[in-house]
């Protein structure tokens, strides 16, 4: 087989390995990029599957942190044809009683629809959105820089002081189901933050959860929940096409099955059909850790302290996903005053933690969390005008023991399993849009083995690399001592959700590595090149 040579070799090219490939092309460095899949994006990515009238987002869909990231704001990616839509609300909670808690970019509209559901509430709300005005920037950028993250945590320590200091620490660390109750006095602002941060897999009543719903509902506040206009797919698109104009290679259908080692080195990658890929300078890996220790690099050829620590890697919960093309608006029971991007579906924060325990218990949930997109409301591309491109997600574990539904369902998720819990997910949608079924012209379902089908990343339907518990995060991602993009075998560098910090559409842990690869110091770099010239 023939044998190519490059600077660097990407292996992956997800969100994190295009954003890496891009970075290490500014840089000067030849770079190919090997992406497994026919096209490109990994789970960003979309498609007329569901219907040839419909786009509808494979996976993700909605990029707050994108909006937010300053890797991905860096790379002007509008000039590349990436052009963001939002909905005219960015997310919506219906209540059992009729009424909605509603989120949206403008605070006072924000604050008008949590007063409406709680007196006093408005103007609480307000004066949180402007501590979060001092200290949010701060907060994304440590929590997205390579740790530790010195001049990100400085300035966060420095605007914390404005904000009460120890007092905000305190409410970052609160568990999600209590921090909207800290003086609120309706149900709003708790299922805001209690949902959004439902959007990871740390239980809702566990410490440190406040922080991702804080995170996610100030960033809805702030940036909104944006998606790229005609599709998940034109943000990955963009990024391919800028990686392209630096000189970049990609190759799709080009499925990586080993990482090449000499002398405790990684030299380069070798392809599914035999070809070696050689890599003169570093391999960047998008690939979950799961998957790049002990397959792409056989358990023999690890060191035994990170054979041993991988033994304990845990993956978050599994994904269920169903896509519905409508041939009219979702028919809620009672519609929102505005129409929200993004809904989210649980009759109180005690339902959202139920949902949570139940993943925890490794049951299947009986009322599942359901996380809502409208697709047409937040881009009339999607499709037709008046219909509407709908879909929904929650999370199974990964590992079953009981159905706390009572249908039997054992885990399986073929597909009788899967359109079974799916039904069981429509009726809880059908629970405030009772008429939903009529309006209904294709389903389809996405369960945790089709998931990783499409996207080896997504193992059992994992979409964030690794839990985000407190146990598999900082240094402990993802194995305790291995927090940063650098790995126990020199020249391969970790991209993927795997790495710190972790699962989301912002580009950090592909950023992360190629800073890492740039950053090695001249002389190992030539000492390293030496060694592989006398081969």
């Amino acid at each position: 087989m023939p044998t190519s040579t490059y600077d660097v070799v990407v292996v992956g090219a997800g969100p994190n390995g295009l954003v890496a490939a891009n970075l290490l092309a500014d840089a000067g460095l030849d770079v190919v990029l090997l992406e497994a899949q026919a096209e490109v994006g990994g789970a960003v990515r979309s498609a007329r599957d569901v219907h040839p009238d419909f786009v509808h987002d494979t996976f993700s869909s909605f990029y707050p942190l994108a909006a937010a990231s300053r890797t991905m704001r860096g790379l002007d990616l509008e000039r590349h044809g990436l052009e963001w839509s939002h909905a005219p609300a960015v997310l919506g909670h219906p209540l059992p009683d009729g009424s909605w808690a509603m989120l949206h970019r403008d605070v006072d509209h924000t604050a008008r629809s949590l007063e409406a559901l709680g007196a006093g509430d408005g103007d609480l709300w307000r004066a949180w959105v402007d501590d979060w005005e001092h200290v949010g920037n701060a907060v994304v950028d440590a929590l997205t820089s390579p740790f530790p993250p010195v001049r990100a945590g400085l300035r966060t320590l420095w605007a914390l002081r404005s904000v009460g200091g120890l007092d905000y620490v305190r409410r970052l660390l609160e568990p999600a189901s209590t921090l909207g109750r800290d003086g609120f006095r309706g149900p709003g602002a708790a299922l805001l933050i209690a949902g959004n941060a439902g959007h990871a897999d740390i239980p809702t009543d566990a410490a440190g959860s406040g922080l991702m719903g804080l995170l996610m509902t100030m960033l809805g506040q702030t940036v909104g929940f944006p998606v790229p206009r005609g599709g998940a797919g034109m943000l990955a698109s963009a990024l391919a096409s800028r990686f392209a104009s630096l000189g970049g290679e990609i190759r799709t259908s080009a499925g990586v099955d080993r990482v090449l080692q000499e002398d405790g080195q990684a030299v380069g990658v070798r392809l599914a059909d035999g070809e070696v890929v050689r890599a003169e300078r570093a391999v960047v890996a998008d690939v979950v850790a799961s998957s790049l220790y002990g397959e792409l690099i056989p358990d023999d050829e690890l060191p035994e302290r990170l054979r041993q620590r991988m033994r304990h890697f845990t993956l978050d919960p599994g994904t269920v996903k169903i896509d519905w093309a409508l041939d009219g608006p979702v028919p809620w029971s009672s519609p929102p005053p505005t129409a929200p991007g993004t809904v989210h579906v649980a009759d109180s924060v005690a339902a959202i933690a139920q949902a949570h325990a139940q993943i925890s218990a490794s049951a299947i949930p009986a009322e599942p969390f359901l996380v809502v997109g409208q697709m047409t409301t937040s881009d009339p591309t999607r499709s037709a005008p008046g219909t509407e491109a709908l879909w929904a997600y929650t999370h199974v574990p990964q590992e079953v023991r009981q159905d706390a539904g009572g249908e039997g369902l054992k885990g399986r998720w073929d597909r009788d399993e899967c359109e079974r819990f799916a039904d069981r997910a429509q009726r809880r949608l059908e629970a405030y849009a009772p008429d939903l079924a009529t309006r209904v012209v294709a389903r389809r379902v996405l369960g945790p083995h089709e998931m990783q089908a499409r996207d080896a990343n997504l193992v059992g339907g994992a979409l964030n690399g690794g839990t985000s518990a407190i146990h598999q995060q900082l240094v402990f991602r993802p194995v305790p001592g291995n927090g940063r993009a650098s790995t126990p075998v020199p020249g391969l560098f970790l991209a993927s959700a795997s790495a710190h910090p972790g699962g989301g559409v912002h580009g950090a842990p592909g950023a992360n590595a190629a800073r890492a690869v740039l950053a090695e110091p001249a002389p190992l770099r030539r000492w390293r090149s030496s060694r592989r010239s006398t081969r």
